[in-house]
């Protein structure tokens, strides 16, 4: 095997690759840790400085957003190949993974609950990144890594800019970049890409994982590049039933072709999709329900005090006086603190935020729900599993059963009772579920498909063996008939099946 700079052993085969360059998997032999090593690819295999260039910026880019969301860059350098010349690579954080292309080619549209998940996460990676003045200018499924934990990392920088003269220089003038189907508008046109080129890419990517499908397709890349410019994206609602309406919106306004038309900012994007983050049982071949370390750590530094003290909850505002404005400050103020894993205290600022914004706005007012959600969302991802189910059940009670919200807060409820170990209760509020979406859905739709599964492992997980058999037998029969007997999703409920 290949030794690259003295120290870093090659794998037999190519890991994968981007836009600029292949990827390899690696041992840094002189640290004894797994590493990614990307080599320079140059257009027709004919050696371009400029491209060179743009090799090296793409690392400089890396190396300055330093976020979990993204992989660590830990060298750069040069290779001598016997057959392709000198080579330029970049060492990486090594991700173990799946693209989300892979992801869509095995399960096919995801659960709500994940399509917001990976929304949010890569928002608030761009959120950073724009924050540094960069543009990844290339999202899309196979850039999107998801991790066994869930976690999601925004790979492959090369197409990436920064407001900086001596980089944009990098780019000549005319060359069109990135990958049609997730390009914007204005990048089609030649324009200069802005922050919301990028959540115009991401609402792309958001549409196809929603409803496995591009958002928009033809026989040319051309053809693909009209359709960016002057077509109206269509409702990922026309394609798949269940998704909420707020959730359309968002995606509608992400794809406006006026970039005014957009969000504001990804932050704006991560705030209007944590609302929907509800379904994530894990994806059978793909993530792990085992905890994860990462999440550990982070849930016991949110719940720990500053100095070791506990945090108090302030005494909640008279509602007079409180105004939309104030809700919002509490939610940014609360997002803040999320993000330094200080959890405990993110729920102290909604908790005071609640009583005064429902007294001034109405209870049933929908930021002042949101708020709620917001508030039961933050307990759950800091660890107070009873308290977020507390919430959870309150807010179904103010939601009503038709509400689409009301579902999802459910299902973040029977959540919280697995996590608390309550097993029973938990597949007797999945069943209720199952029963009332039984009345307007078929068997067959693909969320009625997911509540169906998951009371059968439920029911395993009770030791009801005989309802499980019953539950996962018709399951199989119709994921059979829908898939074929080597989808991922068939074999799955088979495995569970022989276990009984």
């Amino acid at each position: 095997m290949t030794l690259i700079a003295g120290r870093y052993r090659l794998d037999p085969a190519r890991a994968g690759g981007g836009g600029m360059g292949d990827v390899w998997g690696a041992v840094d032999e002189r640290l004894g840790r797994r590493v990614a090593i990307k080599f320079v690819r140059f257009p027709d295999d004919v050696r371009d400085q400029r491209w060179e260039a743009r090799f090296r910026h793409e690392a400089t880019i890396m190396a300055r957003l330093s976020h979990p969301g993204t992989p660590a860059v830990h060298d750069i350098g040069a290779h001598d190949d016997p057959l392709r010349g000198r080579r330029q690579f970049i060492v990486m954080e090594y991700v173990e993974g799946a693209g989300l292309d892979d992801v869509l080619a095995e399960i096919g549209p995801l659960p709500v609950g994940w399509v917001a998940s990976i929304g949010a996460q890569v928002a608030a990676v761009l959120d950073a990144a724009h924050a540094r003045g960069i543009l990844h200018r290339d999202l899309k499924p196979a850039n999107l890594m998801l991790r066994t934990d869930g976690s999601v990392q925004v790979v492959d920088f090369g197409l990436a800019v920064m407001h900086d003269p001596a980089l944009t220089k990098l780019t000549r003038t005319g060359e069109l970049l990135g990958t049609e189907s997730y390009m914007s508008p204005e990048q089609v046109r030649q324009e200069e890409p802005t922050p919301r080129s990028d959540l115009y890419a991401l609402g792309c990517v958001l549409h196809e994982l929603l409803t496995g499908r591009t958002l928009f397709s033809g026989p040319t890349v051309f053809s693909v590049m009209r359709q960016q410019v002057s077509v109206p994206a269509a409702p990922a609602a026309r394609w798949r039933t269940g998704v909420p309406a707020a959730l359309d919106e968002l995606l509608l306004s992400m794809l406006a072709k006026d970039p005014e038309d957009r969000p504001a900012s990804a932050r704006e994007v991560h705030e209007r999709l944590m609302p929907y983050l509800s379904e994530t049982a894990p994806l059978p071949g793909f993530t792990s329900p085992a905890p994860s370390p990462a999440r550990m750590y982070a849930v016991a530094a949110g719940r720990t005090g500053t100095g070791g003290a506990a945090v108090a909850t302030p005494a909640p505002l008279d509602g007079d006086g409180f105004s939309r404005g104030d809700l919002h400050r509490a939610r940014r103020r609360a997002d803040s603190l999320v993000r330094e894993s200080r959890y405990a205290e993110a729920a102290a600022v909604l908790a005071e935020a609640v009583v005064p914004a429902s007294r001034a706005l109405g209870a049933d007012d929908s930021e002042v729900l949101g708020l709620g959600v917001h508030l039961a969302d933050v307990l759950f991802d800091g660890g107070d599993h009873l308290g977020a189910a507390q919430a959870f059940h309150q807010l179904a009670a103010q939601l009503g059963p038709g509400d689409e919200r009301a579902f999802q807060v459910r299902m973040r409820e029977a959540t919280c009772l697995l996590h608390l170990g309550d097993t029973e209760t938990a597949l007797r509020l999945m069943r209720e579920l199952l029963t009332g979406e039984l009345r307007v859905s078929p068997e067959d739709d693909l969320r009625t498909l997911e509540l169906r599964r998951q009371v059968g492992e439920l029911e395993h997980a009770a030791g009801q063996h005989e309802e499980a058999r019953r539950t996962l037998t018709s399951l199989l029969g119709d994921l059979t008939a829908l898939y074929g007997s080597g989808h991922p999703a068939t074999e799955r409920v088979r495995e569970i099946l022989a276990g009984l």
